[in-house]
């Protein structure tokens, strides 16, 4: 048996943490966390050539709804999502099926898994007008690092998802951070 990296099990322990807020939480939308995908999932997924970097994220969370500008796929519906990597004319990003993997959105815009490195990229600043942006901002060397540090951190996912301050208090998504024990 192998032991999982300290990044896996701080995975799992705060998506322990957050399923057992929701499911003491009625007042917050039962949708915000998707379930996990097994092996055999996982394999067929595998051989169609999703990353192993998201399918090992999936056997933990299958997707997160955060919120109405922030989503991380599921694997069903990343796989829906896959025409943001068809590359877009007059487009300076370097857009590309076989380099990225479509992991959810930002504020209208996709957020991709390189292929190659396994780091998490973007265009968080661009909202709809994305493709028209220069480059991708690495977001987070890998995904869970991505939803450990920008949506399990209540100030990092305020600042992604745009919260206005007077609204900070009513998001369902900070709501049940702070109800996991989340917030810093």
């Amino acid at each position: 048996m192998t032991s999982a990296s300290p990044a896996s099990s701080r995975l799992i322990a705060t998506v322990d943490a957050l399923r057992t807020a929701l499911a003491e939480s009625p007042d917050v939308l039962g949708f915000t966390l998707g379930g996990t995908i097994d092996e055999e999932t996982s394999a067929a997924a595998d051989a169609d050539g999703v990353p192993r970097e998201f399918l090992d994220f999936c056997r933990v969370l299958d997707g997160a709804s955060c919120g109405p500008s922030v989503q991380l796929f599921g694997l069903e519906e990343a796989e829906e999502h896959q025409f943001y990597c068809e590359p877009v004319v007059d487009s300076p990003l370097e857009l590309s099926p076989e380099k990225l993997f479509c992991v959810g959105m930002t504020n209208d815009a996709p957020v991709f898994l390189d292929r190659a490195g396994g780091s998490v990229l973007g265009t968080p600043d661009q909202g709809a007008d994305w493709v028209d942006a220069e480059r991708f901002e690495q977001l987070a060397p890998g995904l869970a690092d991505f939803f450990l540090e920008r949506l399990a951190d209540p100030a990092a996912y305020a600042r992604l998802a745009l919260v206005d301050d007077e609204l900070v208090e009513y998001d369902d998504w900070l709501k049940l951070l702070r109800r996991a024990g989340l917030a810093g």
